[in-house]
């Protein structure tokens, strides 16, 4: 798979023209006509909302913890993916906002006035889970040597989304009939196919952003279940940096081998590393810790989100994750009405608590008081 919230420049407040309609009788012919009502702006709405199961965001567990000012900015940095005319120009007025400095408590009145919740829930319980990705940073080679072995692939000539190639195996067995862009580790390379993008670092110092270009067209499957059912890792400890410390201790054909038990293969492109961070499938980069990847079929890009999620049991697992995310990306392991991918951020640090999330989850719809 697949931030940082710019300041964008004011623009118009939405203006809504109150209309109000005179309910006396039609006056005698030779009276003056009734002056114009004023035309003034609406005060946001504080009436609980008509929306069936809406509560106010007050209601929200640990909204009074919430850091209200960086979940405004997350909000004007992502909203832009939604395209109907009302949710514009409600995003609009949030960049209005944050470019004029608000305070935390402007920040916490705004979402308050212009949203309420909606909890999503899941037809099977257990598959309510948060789970996280980063964007990876890697070092590289253009030549293989003998740890360097893996080759990065660019999309096959004429590939086109749908289209169902070899498996795994074969890609790698068969890697010399594709274009190589570069070398990496085997179990490098396996977490940037799991990560969809990632960054590389050459000999040279040269950087490149590995950027997703196609798939063979295989579902994913993941490997920490069946190492657990083999006994190469225990049940609750198998976190990204334990797979990774095994199929690295045992690289060669045996780490090859459970590594194929994901038959989903990615194909790159190099682009220049910008510093920032990774776009997500709205096409808006990701802000760390504060965009999710969801299923479009049951979430919007630019829909502000309320995550809860406790009691992670993996070995070197935070407690919670709290807050407002913004739905701004997708992946193929990601399925269903409260199914979230929390994007960590960049780098080794983000990594590392990456691996260790995998926490039973709730989600709320933030939806606007139109």
């Amino acid at each position: 798979m697949t931030r940082a919230a710019g300041r964008a420049q004011a623009v118009a407040a939405l203006l809504l023209a109150a209309v109000v309609s005179a309910c006396a009788s039609a006056p005698e012919p030779s009276a003056p006509p009734l002056p114009e009502p004023p035309v003034t702006r609406p005060a946001p709405p504080t009436s609980p909302s008509p929306i069936s199961g809406a509560m106010a965001l007050t209601a929200l567990p640990g909204w009074d913890q919430e850091d209200h000012l960086t979940a405004l900015i997350a909000y004007a940095s992502g909203c832009s993916a939604r395209r109907e005319p009302a949710s514009q120009a409600l995003c609009a007025e949030a960049r209005a906002l944050v470019a004029d400095n608000p305070t935390p408590s402007e920040a916490r009145a705004f979402l308050e006035s212009r949203f309420v919740a909606v909890e999503a829930y899941a037809p099977e319980p257990s598959r309510a889970l948060l789970t996280s990705y980063f964007a990876p940073e890697y070092e590289a080679r253009r030549a293989p040597d003998a740890d360097y072995d893996a080759p990065v692939l660019a999309r096959p000539a004429g590939w086109q989304r749908g289209d169902r190639l070899d498996d795994r195996a074969t890609i790698e067995a068969n890697a010399s009939s594709y274009e190589i862009l570069g070398w990496m580790r085997a179990e490098d390379l396996f977490f940037l196919q799991i990560q969809g993008s990632g960054y590389l670092t050459f000999a040279d110092g040269s950087r490149a952003r590995a950027a997703y270009a196609a798939d063979n067209g295989h579902p994913f499957v993941g490997i920490a279940r069946p190492m657990a059912d083999q006994g190469l890792l225990p049940p609750n400890g198998t976190s990204g940096d334990a797979i990774r410390g095994w199929l690295a201790a045992h690289r060669g054909p045996e780490a090859r081998a459970v590594m194929a038990l994901n038959p989903r293969y990615i194909f790159f492109r190099m682009d220049p590393d910008d510093g920032g961070h990774p776009a997500g499938a709205a096409g808006i980069p990701l802000p760390a810790r504060r965009a999710i990847a969801v299923d479009p079929a049951h979430w919007t890009y630019g829909e502000p989100v309320w995550i809860e999620a406790d009691g992670g049991n993996l070995i070197g697992a935070r407690a919670s994750y709290r807050g407002l995310v913004m739905a701004l990306d997708t992946g193929s392991a990601i399925r269903g009405p409260v199914r979230a991918d929390l994007y960590m951020g960049r780098g080794d640090a983000a990594g590392a608590e990456a691996g260790a999330v995998r926490h039973p989850l709730r989600m709320w719809r933030l939806v606007p008081r139109f």
